[in-house]
């Protein structure tokens, strides 16, 4: 099975059902449209002010509802990331472990769904470039535990059967 690795907390919010596309400037390959994949949480510590900034907020714990008026803009689905981003603000996400799995659909143009939500431009992130196709995560699985795992840059292969939790 392929895994992506994923920042935190974006890798939270797909498994959550808050976030419905993970953003890329490529296409995924026509072999994994349809496929299950591992959601893989990054090592990379989450930069909390930078999570702040992206929403507009500067004090996430105090003012989550406002979450919403910037949800279009990172077309999050606002009742589905408040209490996950409530939880990276007070308690932190896994880093460094697959956390779940999803099906990838049949990946979108940036543009179209930024139409969808509302703006004239679709992307989780200041990172612009990052946002040229969507690739729909359905079918959610949540594992009950994070599994460790050390994570590798674009798609890679999740070592099964064993120790790996699927």
């Amino acid at each position: 099975m392929k895994a992506l690795t994923i920042w935190q907390p974006w890798a939270s919010l797909i498994i959550a059902g808050a976030k419905p596309y993970e953003f890329r400037s490529w296409r995924p390959p026509a072999s994994i449209i349809g496929q299950r994949i591992v959601v893989h949480a990054s090592a990379r510590k989450m930069d909390m002010d930078q999570v702040s900034n992206l929403f507009g907020l500067l004090a996430l714990r105090d003012k989550c509802e406002t979450i919403a008026l910037r949800a279009a803009e990172t077309c999050l689905i606002p009742d589905k990331a408040i209490p996950i981003l409530n939880r990276a603000f007070n308690y932190g996400l896994p880093l460094a472990c697959g956390i779940g799995t999803a099906i990838v659909g049949e990946p979108r143009l940036g543009t179209e769904i930024a139409e969808e939500f509302g703006v004239p431009r679709a992307n989780d992130s200041d990172r612009d470039e990052h946002a040229n196709w969507g690739w729909p995560m359905l079918d959610i699985e949540t594992w009950e535990a994070p599994i460790p795992m050390k994570g590798k840059q674009g798609l890679w292969n999740w070592p099964t059967p064993e120790g790996a939790g699927l």
